[in-house]
């Protein structure tokens, strides 16, 4: 296993061709100041650069997700505190971006509430796990501020523009049942069960073929700027492409012997 020592907001380490990145900073609701905002960002980028990553899971320790920015922190800023979001905004908007188009797919365990910044990080995943006793709300109107952190575009993608507004403007709290109900997350299990769910959940990603989940990644991002037409156009040259990859070729050849394919991400 690969740890990172120099990291104190966050916890993250790579084993088995599994990154995992920890919110650590219980004390404090993980609440995301200019601190962590940066430690997220180079753990992403190391996510990136590491070609042993086939896989992440993104998580938090405590009984909280995340609760939102640190606004204590922001304050004390005094009149630099548009700066100081700015900063902010600017090293977890990268990592979010980072992590949405990353060739490896990411899983996100949701072990308690998660708001405000903390939402757009359970939704940024691309499979949203939840524990029984988490929750999601926006909450960014309550405190006189609007959204950040990609909430805009995942909430209107994920369940339309009228309850994306009631989630914005009333800052309703929805518990893991109601987000699966909307559709905010795939899963939701008993509290003493997510860890070991979630492992499971990356470790069968991480045996998979990484260039195909990537391609995966990749047209359904450009699926609703796209019209049919070009985005045929981009399934044909991406099945294409992955059909002449290691994984491709193995796959094939597994399914016609009739055996399990073995998936090294090449």
């Amino acid at each position: 296993m690969t740890s990172y020592d120099s990291f104190s907001t966050i916890q993250f380490s790579i084993e088995n061709s599994v990154a995992t990145i920890c919110l650590n900073r219980p004390e404090a609701a993980n609440t995301v100041n200019l601190q962590l905002a940066q430690e997220l960002h180079r753990a992403v980028i190391a996510c990136e650069e590491d070609s042993s990553v086939r896989a992440v899971l993104l998580t938090a320790n405590g009984k909280l997700f995340c609760a939102g920015g640190d606004l204590a922190s922001f304050a004390e800023k005094g009149e630099a505190i548009s700066q100081e979001l700015k900063m902010v905004t600017f090293y977890t908007h990268d990592a979010f971006i980072r992590l949405m188009r990353m060739l490896a797919p990411v899983v996100t365990a949701v072990n308690g509430a998660a708001a405000g910044i903390g939402l757009g990080l359970a939704l940024v995943g691309d499979y949203t796990l939840a524990s029984a006793k988490a929750s999601l709300t926006s909450a960014y109107t309550a405190a006189g501020l609007s959204p950040d952190g990609g909430a805009t575009s995942l909430l209107v993608q994920l369940v339309g523009v009228k309850r994306a507004k009631e989630l914005m403007l009333f800052n309703r709290r929805l518990s893991a049942a109601e987000a699966l109900e909307w559709g905010l997350v795939n899963e939701v299990v008993e509290p003493e069960a997510l860890q070991e769910r979630a492992r499971q959940l990356v470790e069968q990603l991480a045996s998979g073929p990484t260039k195909a989940f990537a391609a995966v990644k990749r047209l359904v991002l450009s699926a609703e700027k796209n019209n049919i037409e070009t985005q045929m156009n981009s399934e044909s040259r991406m099945i294409a492409a992955n059909a002449k990859t290691k994984d491709g070729r193995e796959g094939i050849a597994a399914f016609l012997e009739k055996r399990k394919p073995e998936f090294t991400g090449r």
